[in-house]
């Protein structure tokens, strides 16, 4: 069906930068928004970048000037370049996507996530 994949977490000392990804596969018709969340221990999962089709975006205020989203739609793949990284950026990363895919004889419209990147900002 479809799948997410997501790839470019890890460790990186206080003011470093991390460029995560995320590819979206299978049979896909078209996608609406992408977007990255973020989640920690004991708390709800927040909204960090979004990018819609027309490529317009919005951000929390806590990444705003720090991280860039993009997309690439020929790849089907969504980017987020982070930067000076704080460490209460340390979260998992999820990506997800809205999207148009054919299921089946028919199309249908769903959001689908990735299976979350670890960003760890430590010195």
């Amino acid at each position: 069906q479809v799948q997410l994949v997501e790839s470019g977490g890890g460790l990186v000392q206080p003011g470093g930068s991390l460029r995560l990804s995320c590819a979206a596969s299978g049979s896909i018709y078209n996608i609406n928004h992408m977007g990255w969340f973020r989640q920690v221990p004991g708390k709800e999962r927040e909204l960090v970048a979004g990018i819609a089709s027309d490529g317009s975006t919005n951000y929390v205020d806590s990444v705003k000037g720090r991280f860039t989203i993009s997309r690439d739609n020929a790849k089907n793949t969504v980017y987020l370049q982070m930067n000076s990284l704080k460490p209460e950026d340390t979260a998992v990363y999820y990506c997800y996507a809205n999207l148009r895919y054919y299921d089946g004889g028919y199309y249908s419209t769903d959001e689908f996530w990735g299976q979350g990147t670890q960003v760890t900002v430590s010195s």
